[in-house]
């Protein structure tokens, strides 16, 4: 059975995606900051009759993240990556504070580009998997309010269509996904959004997300 791994997958467009990948009949490793929400997820998966597992560690820790993968590697056979995991801290520019902008740039580009650096191995030994870098429409356009957030993600839009250079022609494919606002967790500290019911829900958006991994670009912006 090949192994996907999600990170953020506690909630929102993580576990949705987790969930849909199990039904594809893959195993699943999650992770993500809070241990109550991946034992719930685990559980949702195995009630459909998939295989999960949690994976505790930081993104943002080269150390801990390249430990952890050789571990795994002699477990199971990793096929893929999602990076989902992201964090977003919104308001003018000049209130931004510098633990919110480091807490932004450590976790949407560091976490993916050190999950991604440790992965890519395991994927050139058999030449064939796929690794998803979720992005958002922060990562094609300037927006209002989020000059940092965005900034991280044109890095990772940067930083994906790089390497869907650089294997062009090899079995390892690269998605960037660039989606609009969705009805998750993701808002409920923010008041950036202010009627979040308007979005499209995780669930909606990984349905689509799935529908087109051929593709390597996949925007899908708000109704």
């Amino acid at each position: 059975m090949k192994t996907m791994i999600i990170t953020g997958a506690g909630s929102g467009l993580g576990k949705e995606l987790a969930l849909l990948f199990s039904l594809k009949g893959y195993h699943l490793l999650l992770t993500g900051r809070t241990l109550e929400k991946l034992t719930a997820v685990k559980k949702e998966i195995e009630t459909i009759g998939g295989k999960a597992d949690i994976l505790q560690l930081d993104i943002r820790n080269n150390k801990d993240v390249v430990n952890k993968v050789k571990e795994l590697s002699r477990k199971y056979t990793i096929f893929g990556l999602v990076n989902n995991a992201g964090i977003g801290h919104f308001g003018a520019f000049t209130e931004v504070t510098e633990q919110q902008i480091n807490e932004m740039i450590d976790t949407n580009i560091l976490g993916t580009i050190l999950m991604t650096k440790a992965i890519l191995p395991m994927l050139e030994q058999n030449n064939d998997g796929q690794i998803i870098n979720i992005i958002s429409t922060a990562g094609l356009r300037g927006k209002v309010n989020e000059a940092v957030y965005v900034a991280s993600k044109f890095a990772v839009r940067g930083f994906t269509e790089s390497l869907q250079k650089e294997y062009e022609g090899s079995g390892i494919k690269f998605n960037a996904v660039y989606m609009g606002g969705m009805n998750t967790p993701f808002w409920d500290e923010s008041d950036h959004i202010k009627d979040k019911s308007r979005l499209r829900s995780a669930k909606e958006i990984a349905e689509i997300i799935i529908g087109r991994l051929n593709q390597d670009s996949i925007i899908i912006e708000n109704p």
